[in-house]
């Protein structure tokens, strides 16, 4: 069971860093971190709980990338379930804790038809700078594919694995830099999940694209990595 508590506590760390610095010091005037630090808290998430609890777990932390390990041949089918009711039960949890502490502010309220409404993802009149479902669904495929591929580089048997939770935490980053704008970027549908319940409304209608369009990426970019791209020994 330890495994499942690793991705539970590492899925919550990373909605309760990611989505916490997106809540309450994104938008400080003068001091808020904008948008360029909540893509580096979000990094720094899975960085670190990828040293701390990646060991017992692998260090998924996201459904997407559990789909995109086994797709690659790097992770058993029969654990598929139990690691994304883990992941999704731990988001769904910090989004609650979250919740409770942002209850705290006396003008606290959550308008579900506002982009980027209690941190959850959206498309459309929801999307941060107003994409479009077609652009939103492209750029989680392509981003989630890469992000996979980062992954299985990182921790290929070849690869100094001291440091693939850097490069891991680094491409999460850079995934934010590029998409908050577009999506308030998922990537992973643990994630969404877990603010699209709170924000409700239209939040709860797109979730879909959130889990569709990072499984979808993350299968294409474990083929990608083992068919193309993966090192054999006689290479």
């Amino acid at each position: 069971m330890k495994n499942y508590f690793a991705e539970f506590f590492g899925t919550f760390w990373l909605v309760f860093g990611g989505c916490g610095s997106a809540l309450y010091a994104a938008g400080i005037p003068e001091l808020g971190i904008g948008f360029a630090g909540v893509s580096l808290a979000f990094g720094l998430t899975v960085l670190t709980m990828a040293y701390a609890v990646g060991p017992i777990s692998g260090g998924h932390f996201n459904p997407a990338v559990s789909f995109g390990l086994f797709t690659s041949g790097r992770f058993p089918a029969k654990e598929l379930l139990p690691y994304i009711i883990s992941q999704v039960l731990g988001g769904i949890a910090a989004a609650g804790v979250l919740y409770i502490i942002a209850s705290g502010k006396s003008d606290f309220a959550i308008d579900s038809s506002s982009a980027g409404a209690f941190a959850a993802n959206g498309y459309g009149s929801l999307s941060p700078m107003g994409y479009s479902m077609e652009a939103a669904f492209l750029a989680e495929f392509v981003l989630t594919a890469f992000f996979l591929i980062v992954i299985l580089g990182a921790t290929e048997k070849y690869a100094n694995g001291k440091f693939a939770g850097i490069a891991i935490g680094l491409a999460l980053t850079l995934i934010h830099l590029i998409s908050i704008p577009i999506t308030n970027t998922s990537v992973n549908p643990a994630r969404s999940t877990s603010q699209a319940i709170f924000a409700g409304g239209a939040y709860i209608d797109q979730l879909w694209l959130f889990w569709l369009a990072p499984i979808l990426g993350a299968v294409v970019g474990g083929l990608i990595y083992k068919y193309l791209l993966q090192k054999n020994s006689n290479d």
